[in-house]
C-alpha cells in the first residue's frame, strides 16, 4: 500500500475523481443501471489519463468501482426489501454461491494480468449489448425458476463474471429471472439483493490481492483507492438524479439501444487497448 502523498498528485486526482462522479452518476441515471458499468469505464479513463501503472489500472478500476457501489447497492437492496418485492427464498438460496463465486473471482483477478481482465469486458459487455440491443421482452426458457443445481450453477458464474468486471450483477440477473417467468419487479427487486453479496466480499478481496502491489497511487488500500470511493460515491449519489430527469423524456427502447451502444463503444475501447 502506497502511503507517499504528494500534494500535485493528490490534487489532480481528486480534480478527476470529482468529473467521474458526476458523469458516472448521470450516465447510471440515464441509462437505469447501478453504477459499475458506467464507473469502470470513467475510472479506466481517469487513471489512464493519472498515468498510473497499466499492470495495476484495470485491477484498480475494478476495486475502487466495487467500494464505489457498496453503499448504493446496500441502499437499494433495503428499499426493495422494505416494499416486500423481493424474492427472499430464493435470495437464501443461491447467496452462497454468489458469495463463492465472488471469491472465486478476486482469486482470478490477483492472477491475472490487466489485459485478461479487458477481455472478460470486451466479451461480457458485448454479449450484454447484443440482448439489450436485439432481445425481446416475451423471451422464455419456462415459466418457473429450475431446480437444483441450476440455480446454483448460474449464480456461481454471475458472482464470478460480476467480480471480474466490477458490476452489482443485476444486469444478468435480472434478463435470466424474466427468462423464468418471474415478473419484472420481484426480478429487479431480488436483483438488488444480488448487488451487497458482490460488492461487499468483493471489496475485501481486491484489497488484499493488491495489497502489495507496486505502483498504486497514492491513498490506496490495495487495488481499491480511498480517494476514489469517498469523491465518487456521493457524487454520483447526486448526480444520478439529473440522469433521472432526462431519461424520463426518453422512451425506454431509446434507453436500451442507448445502454447498448455505450456497452459497445465501451467493449470496442478495450479492444483496441489490446490489439494496438
Amino acid at each position: 500500500m502506497d502511503l507517499g502523498l504528494p500534494v500535485g498528485e493528490v490534487a489532480l486526482l481528486i480534480i478527476a475523481l470529482l468529473a467521474a462522479g458526476v458523469i458516472a452518476g448521470f450516465l447510471a441515471g440515464l441509462l437505469g443501471i447501478g453504477g459499475g458499468g458506467v464507473l469502470v469505464p470513467v475510472l479506466y479513463e481517469v487513471f489512464r489519463v493519472l498515468d498510473v501503472e497499466p499492470g495495476v489500472r484495470m485491477h484498480l478500476v475494478l476495486g475502487t468501482t466495487l467500494a464505489i457501489i457498496v453503499p448504493t447497492s446496500l441502499k437499494s437492496f433495503a428499499g426493495h426489501r422494505a416494499r416486500g418485492s423481493v424474492d427472499l427464498p430464493l435470495l437464501k438460496r443461491v447467496a452462497p454461491f454468489v458469495v463463492a463465486g465472488v471469491v472465486i473471482g478476486a482469486l482470478t483477478a490477483k492472477v491475472s494480468s490487466g489485459d485478461a481482465l479487458k477481455w472478460v469486458w470486451v466479451i461480457a459487455a458485448s454479449l450484454i449489448a447484443a440482448k439489450m440491443a436485439f432481445g425481446r421482452e416475451d423471451w422464455r426458457l419456462g415459466d418457473h425458476v429450475p431446480p437444483f443445481p441450476w440455480p446454483e450453477l448460474a449464480a456461481l458464474l454471475i458472482g464470478l463474471i460480476s467480480t471480474l468486471m466490477s458490476i452489482g450483477g443485476a444486469t444478468f440477473v435480472v434478463p435470466l429471472l424474466t427468462l423464468y417467468g418471474k415478473p419484472i419487479l420481484q426480478a429487479v427487486s431480488t436483483a438488488s439483493g444480488v448487488g451487497p453479496l458482490i460488492a461487499l466480499p468483493g471489496v475485501i478481496g481486491f484489497a488484499w490481492a493488491g495489497w502489495d502491489a507496486a505502483g498504486l497511487p497514492p491513498l490506496s488500500l490495495g487495488y481499491v483507492n480511498l480517494l476514489g470511493m469517498a469523491i465518487v460515491a456521493p457524487l454520483s449519489v447526486r448526480a444520478a438524479p439529473y440522469g433521472v430527469r432526462v431519461a424520463h423524456k426518453i422512451p425506454r427502447r431509446t434507453l436500451e439501444l442507448a445502454f447498448a451502444a455505450f456497452l459497445a463503444s465501451v467493449s470496442l475501447r478495450f479492444l483496441i487497448d489490446l490489439l494496438w
